[in-house]
């Protein structure tokens, strides 16, 4: 394994971006969201992001 440093390669972001792009549209690679209902469910949602209870992006849905 080997590390690197992301601002190295802003000039491929746009390049990288079409990429990831293209792999989610085809299903090649797959986003995982864990979609919390209702504002009045926030701080529960916020609390279990900062606590690892998430899989993927966290959001809430008004």
């Amino acid at each position: 394994m080997q590390g690197f440093i992301v601002m190295d390669y802003m000039k491929e972001s746009q390049r990288a971006l079409a990429e990831l792009q293209a792999w989610v549209k085809s299903g090649k690679l797959k986003v995982q969201e864990d979609i919390i209902d209702g504002l009045e469910n926030t701080p529960k949602a916020l609390i279990g992001l900062l606590a690892g209870e998430n899989r993927g992006k966290r959001m809430v849905k008004l």
